[in-house]
């Protein structure tokens, strides 16, 4: 179904039955579509309600239409008025994950639970460690052995749609522990316009110093932060949120997409932590 919020329409689409927690997937400017089927896992004792954020997958807009930080968080906001729910349990992967940090800074007294997996750094200069780790990985000579060998396959002319998921799978290997692992993710777009806007949007942006003055002035919700211990994205960034906001940490042995690469232990930890019927 879709949702008509703040002059935008919304992609969304719901699973499971009982409490309802809202998925926000990453980016920004993908969709909710590659978060799948390891997500729906977690439905299992619970409602899941995803939607396709402004801009990203199936909830395009007009090129005029703005898409930064802000519209998200709002957008977020119309969708629980929309739900009727008095607060929220965000699970929020990757860039969801900074999104839910800034709904938080926000409305810091409408969330009731915190799940960040793999969250986008809360400072411009994590995210600036990430963008030079991601390269470094790209250029790795397994990689670029495996790009050479594809472009000589001849496969795009042969099978393109094998081809096109092929060229997805190096696309995003840096994100993996072990780049073969990419062959499990489900594949994605990325609005590249609607991904430039966020991230200008937020500029040289550093959340820590707000995060300490929200939770010291409201309790903070009950909150879990899932990282990997080899996710491009600087894991210490997490253990200073988990700290910020007395969230436990679980550190898996994996990448950046723990619900691909660690699945079980994945499920086992958000499973507990999410409210249940």
């Amino acid at each position: 179904m879709t949702l008509d919020v703040n002059g935008v329409r919304l992609f969304t689409r719901e699973v499971g039955a009982g409490p309802r927690g809202v998925v926000l997937h990453g980016g920004p400017g993908a969709h909710h579509d590659y978060l799948l089927p390891q997500y729906d896992l977690l439905a299992g004792r619970r409602r899941l309600f995803y939607y396709d954020q402004r801009g990203g997958g199936r909830s395009p807009v007009p090129r005029d239409v703005p898409v930064g930080w802000r519209e998200q968080v709002a957008d977020l906001e119309a969708l629980r008025a929309a739900l009727e729910l008095p607060r929220l349990t965000l699970l929020g992967y990757s860039w969801g994950g900074l999104l839910a940090l800034l709904y938080y800074l926000e409305h810091p007294d409408r969330v009731e639970r915190l799940a960040l997996v793999a969250p986008a750094s809360a400072s411009a200069a994590y995210r600036d460690q990430f963008e030079r780790e991601f390269a470094k990985r790209m250029q790795a000579p397994a990689v670029l052995a495996a790009r050479d060998a594809l472009r000589a396959s001849g496969l795009q002319h042969k099978d393109h749609a094998a081809y096109q998921r092929r060229a997805f799978e190096l696309s995003v290997a840096g994100y993996f522990k072990h780049p073969e692992d990419a062959t499990r993710l489900t594949p994605f777009r990325v609005t590249a316009r609607t991904q430039q806007a966020v991230w200008q949007s937020l500029g040289e942006y550093d959340l820590r110093p707000r995060l300490r003055e929200t939770a010291s002035r409201f309790p903070p919700p009950a909150a879990l932060v899932l990282h990997g211990t080899a996710d491009p994205i600087p894991i210490e960034g997490s253990r200073e949120v988990a700290a910020i906001l007395g969230a436990r940490l679980v550190e898996l042995d994996c990448g950046h997409c723990p619900h691909v690469e660690a699945t079980d232990r994945f499920v086992g930890a958000l499973d507990p932590f999410l409210p249940a019927a």
